[in-house]
């Protein structure tokens, strides 16, 4: 007796679409969901999701850290007391903008200066960092 063996359809790698991709790692992220039972469900092996897991996490890390570059600014640090016989400063009435037109953030006595000349990444990237400081 001869064994004979039928191949439907065409062989090779199965192409999954991001869509498809997305689709099938969303559902790994539901509390209580199994890797491996979802990767059985699609006929796909658990190294294979947990591969799109780290890709994903991966492209989403690399996004943040662009997101988060540094960026030249001056900081000062908390005024001192004016001696008596210099008259004190006038303060700048708040929203004030100077003739360069840049941004001025004072927080918990220091204060930050972004030149006018920044591009709008790297003010997120500032407006980012103050946020994880407070």
């Amino acid at each position: 007796m001869r064994r004979i063996e039928v191949i439907n359809g065409a062989g090779g790698r199965r192409r999954w679409s991001a869509d498809d991709k997305a689709r099938i790692l969303e559902e790994t992220l539901v509390p209580g969901a199994a890797v491996s039972e979802v990767a059985r469900r699609h006929g796909l092996l658990p190294q294979q999701v947990f591969g799109w897991r780290r890709e994903a996490r991966r492209k989403l890390d690399a996004g943040s850290a662009a997101a988060s570059a540094f960026v030249p600014v001056i900081v000062e640090p908390p005024s001192t007391a004016v001696p008596r016989d210099q008259p004190k400063p006038r303060r700048r009435k708040r929203g004030a903008a100077r003739a360069g037109g840049g941004i001025e953030l004072e927080l918990g006595g220091v204060v930050v200066r972004i030149g006018s000349d920044a591009s709008p990444k790297s003010i997120a990237a500032v407006i980012k960092a103050l946020k994880v400081g407070v």
